[in-house]
């Protein structure tokens, strides 16, 4: 039996020992297929799972070259932040809440994940971005993110004041309690949430969306995902940066957040005949 993939990495939620079981089922999948299969390390550690070769996250693109995340879309965004830069494609199984990433259900996982070892795949591109901290004109920290970057408000329940620019030309000031950055993939998270657009996860661009503006007339908008986009915190008021809700660094006033796209993209496989709009008829309840 020929198989698209010869060494597979098994990546699963460790919050949820639920997971354990359909680590297993797969892993003995691929054993039958002579596929060698390899655990992530805290997979490994919290889910209690022996008699396969264990390998750290950081490790994993020198080592497979396929990822299989069981668990919800935190779980994948997590990976993805680590893995874009080792072109490891991901598949992903949903155990979570919604699952706009991780696509297949446990239920079908076997069968869907048996197809895409026969070649039978599809291959989809998603951007992520990248964003650097600068403080007094240096380099203070720098993160990424797949879903989406998001200026907030720190502790104190008031708003901040934001300026704007894209490609070094002045867009505005705004006053409100952040504002959202976020790649089509990060369309449908919290730039849902806070009044943003849908975009196709192919698309080249990224949907700035703020976050209660005090001026009503402030709305989302799109640009090319080539644009550098820079938010200078102006005020009194310290404020985060958070990085797909999962990592955060703090903004003093006067730092600058620079934005921009990174240059290498994410490979997501789905089994043949997968449908982004029937995804969201399902997830977001359409008739």
């Amino acid at each position: 039996m020929k198989n698209a993939f010869q060494t597979v990495v098994l990546i699963g939620k460790i919050t949820n020992p639920a997971i354990r079981e359909h680590v297993l089922a797969l892993a003995n999948m691929l054993v039958a297929r002579q596929i060698r299969v390899l655990v992530e390390a805290l997979t490994a550690e919290r889910l209690d799972i022996e008699g396969y070769p264990v390998v750290p996250l950081d490790e994993i693109g020198a080592r497979a070259n396929l990822a299989i995340v069981l668990g919800g879309d935190g779980t994948m965004l997590m990976v993805a932040r680590e893995l874009v830069n080792h072109h490891v494609p991901l598949v992903g199984v949903n155990k979570g809440r919604l699952g706009f990433l991780t696509d297949l259900t446990t239920d079908s996982m076997l069968q869907a994940i048996g197809n895409v070892l026969d070649g039978d795949y599809s291959r989809e591109q998603r951007i992520l971005l990248g964003a650097s901290i600068v403080r007094d004109g240096k380099l203070e920290s720098e993160g990424r993110a797949l879903n989406d970057v998001v200026i907030s408000k720190g502790g104190v329940a008031r708003l901040i004041d934001l300026e704007l620019t894209i490609d070094g030309e002045f867009v505005h000031r705004q006053r409100s309690d952040g504002l959202i950055l976020a790649t089509p993939t990060g369309t449908t998270a919290y730039a849902l949430s806070a009044g943003g657009p849908l975009l196709h996860p192919t698309l080249d661009a990224i949907v700035l969306v703020p976050i209660c503006p005090h001026t009503l007339s402030n709305r989302p908008f799109a640009i090319n995902s080539l644009s550098r986009v820079e938010i200078s915190l102006c005020g009194p008021d310290d404020a985060l940066v958070h990085f797909d809700g999962q990592l955060h660094a703090e903004l003093h006033p006067g730092d600058k957040v620079v934005v921009q796209r990174l240059e290498k993209t994410l490979t997501l496989l789905h089994p043949t005949g997968h449908s982004h709009y029937a995804m969201l008829r399902e997830k977001l309840h359409w008739g």
